[in-house]
């Protein structure tokens, strides 16, 4: 009896719970499930028939990816039907005390041994040095690579990211003249919106390579040299000795580690001045204890993706920062916005498949059906709540409590520049004006 007989009845049974018509062809010549088939799976190798019986869709997609497995009709469709595979809750996996107890020390073990200097700069090189080209994609012309903020459900994904940038440089409440620093610039968005529209002086933070060269391009280009720094340097070597009135942390945290995070909001507290502000916009788990996506999905990422990341869940989060001895004073859930922004991204990768072979070059197979898989799964993930992205404002409390310290309109002892009042993210702004004058010369959506 071959393996492919002894995996076609619990195969079948995968295939008869799905909530679209599916099919399976093994090696052999079988075939299995409907005859007019939306999304069909062709079994090259034993183990991808064996994960498909066991709901291991982590397994399956790195099948996928190394040629194992090919799979035959839409990402939406393959989203679809991926759940009904799975066995249980991927935000609530458990194995038992013994094995959780044993897994836990493990990863504090892993977390130790991956997040130095050197091995930080390395993966994030790995994932945000693929190619810029290749980013450009998908990408909005801004290159804005985190959660868009869809004010309004019909912005295009352009105008819902520039939204977004200003959604958060309101939130923090940015002046002309105020030090700003941007800690995970990525391409230069938000640093270089702070800085054209808000008037601070802009430092940003990389480890990559690419992108550090290429906001040093656009801060010549722009003529902003003098007023924007972008700096290539990890986080925990950021001077000290003259503090910043506001920090923002976009996509960043995720690749601290678990056990990392108290120190490093630690060190956002003693980069901003007493009485500063900090965003801090970065995913977060669904589950309260699961340290990544189960099923499999979260090692998928870790390998092929983003190595050394890390989610935790948003009170985690809130915690770390407290032990950082900052003070969280707003947290805004955005999981709905983000997964429409995956959307995006993942039909403009489909859209762009035959221009990403050839940007990417050598192994762009294996790289494009990573991030097909990635973008689309991710997606499917904020959708059903296995994720989600919180924006949490913090302050450095002022180290001198007064009642009234002369700043009209604020709260008696705020100890910061937070109003208490959310009514200022969303009152009428010059730097909006400015914006929104722009846009409306260029036909685009105006940010509210």
């Amino acid at each position: 009896m071959t393996p492919w007989s002894l995996l076609r009845s619990p195969a079948e049974q995968q295939i008869a719970g799905m909530p679209l018509p599916c099919s399976v062809a093994l090696p052999d010549g079988q075939r299995i499930g409907a005859r007019e088939p939306r999304l069909s799976f062709e079994i090259r190798d034993t183990r991808a028939l064996l994960h498909l019986t066991q709901g291991a869709i982590g397994r399956l997609a790195e099948d996928y990816v190394e040629g194992r497995l090919e799979i035959d009709g839409s990402m939406h469709d393959l989203m679809a039907a991926a759940p009904a595979l799975l066995r249980s809750d991927p935000t609530h996996e458990t194995h038992g005390w013994l094995l959780d107890h044993v897994s836990r020390a493990r990863r504090a073990i892993w977390e130790r041994t991956h997040h130095s200097r050197a091995k930080d700069a390395a993966q994030i090189q790995h994932h945000y040095d693929v190619s810029d080209d290749f980013y450009a994609l998908w990408l909005d012309p801004l290159r804005v690579y985190s959660c868009a903020y869809f004010s309004s459900p019909d912005m295009s994904l352009a105008d819902a990211q520039q939204a977004k940038l200003d959604h958060i440089c309101r939130k923090l409440m940015l002046r002309s003249g105020e030090r700003f620093l941007d800690v995970g610039t990525g391409w230069g968005a938000l640093l270089l919106w702070a800085a054209e529209y808000y008037g601070v002086a802009a430092t940003g933070i990389t480890l990559s390579r690419n992108q550090h060269a290429y906001v040093n391009r656009l801060i010549e280009q722009k003529g902003l040299q003098g007023r924007v720094t972008m700096l290539l340097q990890d986080y925990r070597d950021v001077d000290e000795s003259a503090p910043f009135d506001k920090v923002a942390s976009v996509g960043m945290c995720e690749h601290v580690g678990r056990l990392n995070l108290p120190a490093y909001f630690a060190k956002m507290r003693r980069l901003l001045r007493p009485g500063g502000l900090m965003m801090n916009h970065s995913i977060t788990a669904g589950g309260a204890d699961n340290a990544e996506v189960g099923g499999g999905m979260g090692d998928f990422i870790d390998r092929y993706i983003f190595p050394g990341g890390q989610l935790v869940h948003v009170s985690v989060m809130m915690n770390a920062m407290t032990r950082g001895n900052l003070e969280p004073v707003d947290a805004e859930c955005l999981r709905p916005h983000y997964a429409k922004t995956l959307w995006h991204w993942a039909d403009a990768l489909e859209a762009h498949l035959d221009q990403a072979r050839e940007v990417l070059g050598k192994d762009a197979e294996k790289i494009i059906r990573a991030y097909r898989l990635y973008l689309a799964g991710s997606a499917m993930g904020f959708e059903r709540g296995w994720t989600s992205l919180f924006q949490i404002l913090a302050s450095r409390p002022a180290e001198s409590v007064k009642a009234d310290d002369g700043h009209a309109g604020r709260m008696p002892w705020a100890h910061s520049d937070y109003p208490f009042n959310r009514t200022y993210m969303y009152a009428r702004d010059p730097a909006i004006d400015r914006v929104n004058e722009v846009k409306r010369a260029n036909g685009g959506h105006e940010i509210r």
